[in-house]
């Protein structure tokens, strides 16, 4: 019998979600979980659900890997806690920080370890404006982002993203992070071709220095395609206009690699895929398949050379920095992506064939753009394909095309009306088909709707 009502009641009586209206909510009833396997969830009333987002972008390896089992409960064992405080290592973190060390760009040496992306992103705004400080630049402070950006959701994190939403809410963003618009060619490019308009949206960055003076700016921090905000993919010519700017006014480029690391993109990271150098880089998510929290910032050597030799105490750091059994995960997470060469699978094969599929839900009615990178994807939901006029707002498009998507079996998760999707990296081709099937579905169901 399923405990269904139970748990839900239990749920709304006790539980603040995330990101959540907390009394339509309850009012609804929250969708109970209870297990996984592959790429498939199951929930309390024994329904068969395809994760299309894994977790929450991060459930590379899929569900039930016994591997990350094992590595956790081995570790468990040995050594379950310990901090990294007082002058201690453990060689859960110092194999790990060798292994990253290896995966990530050449110039990316040393790793500080956090449990989350959200710290990761702190972490960085201390870090960047420490490093200044120690070579006499103290008011190299401000950190450039940009609109609709999503770096986490702690205060620094929250700041740095760039969602109207949350800086809402909490007397948000923090002084010294400024803010340029976003490469979102369809949503904002209109009338201009995708080249011009990636120039035009990067070199914004320039005159966002120029205007706050050189030696006020520290860096810029970006996500190579950005997630959460719609899954944008800028135009070619932007990141490496971005990298040239920062390049030539000495600023320090922070790439937020927490959705895109890791195999995402085909790559094993998105940066290496538009050709940049960032001096940090911010890893979660995928590091441990989502089966642990942990998160890890990539500092680039001329970072670390100044912070090793002339920082002195770095006065930060979180009780569970490298905790030994979320770096016993990562570890075989990681080896496991290299033994299955996982990453080439998602640039070679997976991933051409989901980007294949994806695009043929282009000639959908209300589709206006469908685009994506590796495992990762969106839609344009409009009602005018013509002129990609959107829905009026009062028809919430988005959410009910999502709702239609898990009633149908389906995790397909809506970003305002744009749908998007970033499934385990170990999808099968029957998997991505049955994805595209489920979506085009749910699509037709969600016109219905909206004409009725």
């Amino acid at each position: 019998m399923s405990n269904t009502r139970e748990w839900q009641q239990q749920d709304a009586s006790h539980h603040l979600h995330p990101f959540t209206h907390f009394q339509a909510l309850n009012q609804k009833g929250s969708r109970i979980i209870t297990g996984a396997q592959g790429v498939y969830l199951e929930d309390s009333e024994g329904r068969k659900i395809l994760d299309g987002m894994a977790g929450l972008w991060c459930v590379n390896l899929g569900y039930g890997r016994q591997e990350l089992v094992d590595a956790a409960t081995r570790q468990m064992q040995q050594l379950p806690y310990y901090n990294l405080f007082f002058q201690t290592s453990h060689p859960p973190a110092a194999q790990l920080a060798t292994l990253l060390a290896e995966v990530t760009p050449p110039h990316l040496n040393h790793v500080f370890f956090t449990g989350s992306g959200s710290e990761c992103n702190d972490t960085v705004l201390r870090m960047v404006r420490h490093y200044w400080a120690c070579q006499g630049q103290p008011d190299k402070q401000v950190i450039i982002s940009r609109h609709n950006a999503y770096h986490g959701s702690t205060v620094a994190g929250a700041s740095l993203g760039g969602m109207k939403g949350m800086h809402a809410q909490g007397g948000l963003p923090i002084p010294g992070i400024e803010h340029i618009d976003q490469p979102y060619h369809f949503g904002e490019g209109q009338g201009m071709g995708p080249h011009e308009f990636g120039l035009a949206r990067a070199r914004q960055l320039e005159e966002k220095i120029l205007a706050l003076g050189v030696d006020k700016v520290a860096a810029f921090i970006g996500e190579p395609i950005q997630g959460a905000g719609g899954v944008i993919i800028p135009p070619d010519s932007y990141w490496p206009e971005i990298q040239r700017i920062c390049d030539k006014y000495g600023i320090l480029l922070i790439a937020d690699e927490v959705i895109c690391g890791f195999g995402r993109t085909g790559h094993w990271f998105a940066s290496e895929g538009f050709g940049i150098k960032p001096d940090l880089m911010c890893l979660a998510k995928g590091i441990t398949s989502g089966y642990l929290p942990m998160g890890a910032v990539m500092v680039g050597d001329r970072v670390a050379e100044v912070l090793i030799e002339q920082g002195g105490e770095f006065n930060h750091g979180f009780t569970y920095s490298g905790h030994p059994v979320a770096c016993a995960v990562a570890i075989a997470n990681i080896t496991l992506m290299q033994n299955e060469s996982i990453v080439k699978r998602v640039h070679d094969n997976i991933g051409p064939y989901l980007q294949r599929r994806w695009r043929e839900l282009a000639d959908h009615p209300i589709v206006g753009e469908t685009r994506g990178k590796g495992l990762v994807a969106a839609l344009e939901i409009v009602q005018d394909k013509g002129t990609n006029t959107r829905f009026p707002a009062s028809a919430n498009a988005g959410m009910t095309c999502r709702e239609f998507c898990f009633n149908n079996g389906l995790v397909m998760r809506a970003v305002g009306d744009t749908m998007i999707i970033s499934p385990p990296l170990v999808i099968t081709e029957e998997q991505v088909d049955e994805l595209i099937d489920l979506a085009r579905r749910s699509l037709d169901l969600t016109a219905e709707a909206l004409a009725g």
